[in-house]
């Protein structure tokens, strides 16, 4: 329901932005005052509260240059904006996530940043935050929130096992995860239905992203800057594990593999699952929904030959390339990421701040809900593998996400799942890159 409605009210929205368009002369009224939207797709009730009061707080000290909250959705987003930039109707300020701007920035829609951003703002993020955001030379966004995947674990279940607990600092391996979900699944104390439910409804990212802990890669750009698929050892290792927790193990449940992560939420507060692994904001459903005495931790996921390394795919903040006042908007967006702004954002996104200084924020490394677990981890992540190929898009949906739905089932082997993304995906690719 919760994602209709946000469809829904992203339908609405692009019909609102196509009517009303750019209000004034180029984004300035009769009275000189500059004129910014800024479309934000906070979509939790603390996120949006926070969003909305920190533009309350720019128009009330900036009255030369104002701020019009408009209200998007992930849900549709990409096609959203596509729309806006064709007609001319984008907004200036853009919220997205990073894996969503190469085409947009490759086509000429969002402004180079390199020359607009404040020293402060670029020192403060991390050079591999940034790498998230640069296409070719130029750089089309500010990543500001990001999250890791962790597992979401029944601290009851883990208790009584006897299992070793992991941290942050000493993490499973891929091999030792394996066998705790064998030991944790089963009958009577200290054990569950399954010892891992793994939600793969979309398991391309998920798949990608864990796989950097043991040196996956999959795309490879070549010296022409043409980037080719290859499954190379560190590629099979998470995808592989999973396949045995499903097939041979069965101490994962198969019926998770075609879920979302907030279906599997039931399942751990009852005890059929142990763990579960989600993205890091999945906490604050697990805070809303979670039965009274029931108890959860939060854990790392498991590490490979690159210790906790993942992929993320960060929030952004682009301004669009037709903007009249690309300075203001910027100058809003440094505003928005101030270290403690920045800090009010991921509060109300359950999520991490890119920012050095606002990751250093005492709030976000408290044992509570797990915050200082998700801080910890916070220094392993690094660029999705895809973050810049184009036809990504093609790939995840024609190719890869079949391919990876029969892998985990059981339905194909590792040769068939071979074949599938790197012959024909490299297929696709070839295409964007001719």
């Amino acid at each position: 329901m919760r994602a209709w409605v946000r469809t829904a009210a992203a339908a609405a929205t692009t019909l609102a932005l196509l009517l009303t368009g750019c209000s004034g002369d180029g984004g300035t009224d009769a009275h000189g005052t500059i004129r910014l939207r800024f479309q934000s797709l906070a979509w939790q009730k603390e996120s949006v509260d926070a969003n909305k009061q920190l533009v309350k707080e720019w128009n009330a000290t900036h009255p030369g240059i104002q701020v019009e909250y408009v209200q998007g959705s992930w849900d549709s987003v990409h096609d959203q904006l596509l729309t806006s930039f064709e007609g001319d109707e984008a907004p200036d300020v853009i919220h997205d996530a990073s894996d969503d701007l190469a085409d947009f920035a490759y086509g000429g829609y969002l402004a180079d940043l390199r020359t607009l951003l404040p020293d402060r703002l670029t020192a403060d993020i991390p050079e591999q935050s940034w790498r998230t955001t640069t296409f070719g030379d130029g750089v089309y966004g500010v990543p500001f929130l990001q999250e890791p995947r962790v597992l979401i674990a029944n601290s009851k279940i883990l208790k009584a096992s006897g299992v070793r607990i992991p941290t942050a600092g000493k993490p499973w391996s891929w091999d030792e995860f394996r066998q705790v979900t064998k030991e944790l699944t089963g009958k009577g104390e200290g054990k569950a239905t399954y010892g891992i439910a793994w939600p793969l409804k979309e398991p391309v990212s998920v798949t990608l992203n864990l796989g950097l802990s043991s040196g996956g890669q999959l795309f490879h750009r070549g010296a022409d800057g043409k980037v080719t698929i290859r499954l190379d050892e560190g590629d099979q290792v998470m995808p592989g594990t999973i396949r045995d927790q499903v097939n041979s193990d069965h101490s994962a449940a198969r019926t998770a593999l075609g879920m979302g992560g907030s279906d599997t939420l039931p399942g751990l507060f009852g005890g059929r699952y142990a763990m579960v692994p989600l993205g890091f904001s999945y906490r604050q459903q697990v805070v809303e929904q979670a039965p009274k005495g029931s108890a959860w931790t939060v854990l790392p996921a498991p590490a490979g030959s690159d210790g906790t390394a993942q992929g993320v795919s960060p929030q952004t903040l682009s301004v669009a390339q037709a903007s009249p006042h690309k300075k203001a908007a910027v100058q809003f967006i440094d505003f928005l990421l101030r270290p403690q702004n920045m800090v009010r954002l991921a509060q109300g996104d359950w999520m991490l701040p890119t920012g050095t200084t606002a990751l250093a924020d005492p709030a976000l490394h408290t044992a509570e809900n797990g915050w200082a677990t998700g801080a910890a981890l916070a220094k392993g992540l690094r660029p999705a593998p895809a973050q810049s190929v184009r036809g990504y898009p093609e790939w995840k949906d024609k190719v890869a996400t079949p391919a990876l739905q029969e892998y985990y089932s059981g339905a194909i082997d590792r040769k068939e799942l071979e074949k599938r993304l790197v012959d024909d995906g490299n297929r696709v690719l070839a295409r964007y890159q001719r």
